[in-house]
């Protein structure tokens, strides 16, 4: 009889593409797959350690995830990905109700390291340097919804900034050949996917460390001949090389979405280069004025981060007169966390938490002000509307326009009279025409129209 396997995945959609792998992989050998944890024989819990937060909701998963080895049929805890790649020591100590660990670099391993564990090999840690890359030949198991995907075009990170974890955790940028991805990509489609969800640490560096003529903007060319993908979507996209052909193709081409996501991070001059992020203030600004330039229309998300060692109030205001001055479609605000291991945590003149929190919030509802007006600038116009799903309770569909990325940003929500002759029109994944009727802070109402 098979051993049955629950995956909790947490963080990014980059962590999730691995989540994907496992269970693809796991899958194909001697396990078979649950949704509930109460209902699996192991548990394995894809961890993300990026700030604070994401550690404690890590270690808050695990640590309820235990009680299912005293109050049901659990034999087996494995906690993989981020957190273990940064803290195997110490986890390992601290929660000894976890069976293993395993780092960001072993997931093609997880069959045989459980294969391991079940013959009585006593290793716990399975941490190496992370050089893993899947491709298009890796097994993946998709958890999304069948319409859409993420596709991971390359792994780890370059840059140096003086705030992040993630080169140390994820290794050097590394990138997937284009016939890998767009593979792939087809194999998605083929699968019913519609919308491809592009991921990377950094989009934008994609295939130069390759040297051989490996670019984004090659590897959208290509990936625009694919049938039956409608929407391709860039998200975590860097600055610095978003030169004018890629922008020209992104306007030009109606399967890519017109929606970049930028972290600019901030906007004083001198707090970036305390980040070392490698722009100025004034660059940040004209990157901004090059997007909606070359590709009108264009949706912006964007995330920011207050109470950076030594943000001045000075520094604080500039970045609110950024955020009202740029206008920006979407934008998400991190308070800044202090990360072992980074330049950031020997710095200087650390914040208090709670200014942390107030500046955190000013953002947030400045943002979420001018969020509203864009949306109530909708009201009227019809939209095309991807269909996510059925809300029963509410009697409505749910679903995103261009606009929108999947998990990060709000929805449509649609309706039509009467809704019970509707419910059988629509399947996850078709379009549908809807005028939009009231805005809400993040979220739209809007009409179905027509048959």
């Amino acid at each position: 009889m098979k051993e049955k396997v629950s995956i909790i995945s947490l963080g990014c959609a980059r962590n999730l593409v691995d989540t994907e792998v496992m269970a693809g992989l796991l899958q194909q050998g001697p396990y078979e797959m649950v949704s509930e944890p109460c209902e699996a024989d192991i548990v394995l819990i894809n961890t993300c350690s990026f700030i604070d937060a994401a550690k404690e909701e890590s270690v808050d998963t695990i640590l309820e995830t235990a009680r299912f080895k005293e109050e049901g049929r659990l034999k087996t805890l494995v906690v993989a990905g981020c957190l273990p790649q940064r803290y195997s020591e110490e986890l390992s100590r601290e929660l000894p109700e976890v069976d293993l660990f395993i780092g960001t670099g072993e997931v093609p391993r997880i069959v045989d390291i459980l294969k391991g564990h079940r013959e009585g090999k006593r290793q716990r840690a399975y941490v190496g340097i992370p050089r893993y890359l899947y491709d298009d030949a890796t097994p993946r198991l998709l958890t999304t919804p069948s319409h859409t995907a993420f596709l991971k075009v390359s792994e780890g990170c370059d840059h140096k900034c003086a705030f992040c974890i993630i080169p140390q955790l994820r290794g050097p940028h590394r990138s997937r050949p284009i016939d890998s991805v767009v593979k792939e990509a087809g194999a998605l489609a083929q699968a019913g996917v519609k919308e491809i969800n592009l991921i990377a640490q950094d989009l934008t560096a994609y295939g130069r460390e390759r040297r051989d003529g490996t670019t984004l903007y090659g590897l959208l060319r290509e990936m625009v001949e694919v049938p039956r993908i409608q929407w391709i979507r860039l998200l975590y996209s860097y600055p610095n090389f978003l030169d004018e052909p890629l922008l020209r193709l992104i306007h030009e081409n109606e399967k890519i979405c017109k929606y970049v996501d930028i972290p600019f991070q901030h906007i004083s001059p001198g707090i970036l280069r305390r980040m070392r992020r490698g722009k100025s203030g004034s660059a940040v600004s004209e990157a901004v004025d090059k997007l909606r330039r070359m590709i009108p229309g264009v949706t912006l998300r964007t995330s920011l981060i207050v109470g950076f060692p030594g943000e001045t109030e000075e520094d604080f205001q500039q970045l609110l007169d950024f955020v009202e001055e740029t206008q920006f479609d979407r934008l998400g605000v991190f308070k800044y966390s202090v990360e072992e291991g980074t330049p950031a945590a020997l710095m200087g003149n650390h914040l208090p938490e709670q200014e942390k929190e107030i500046r955190w919030q000013e953002v947030m509802d400045l943002q979420a002000s001018i969020s509203r007006k864009k949306n109530e600038s909708l009201i009227g116009t019809v939209q095309e509307v991807m269909i996510d799903r059925y809300d029963a309770e509410a009697d409505r569909w749910l679903g995103r326009t261009q606009a929108h990325a999947p998990e990060v940003d709000g929805l449509v929500c649609l309706q039509g009279k009467p809704m019970n002759r509707r419910v059988a029109k629509f399947r996850p994944g078709d379009f549908a025409k809807a005028r939009i009727t009231r805005a809400l802070d993040y979220d739209l109402i809007g009409a179905i129209l027509g048959d």
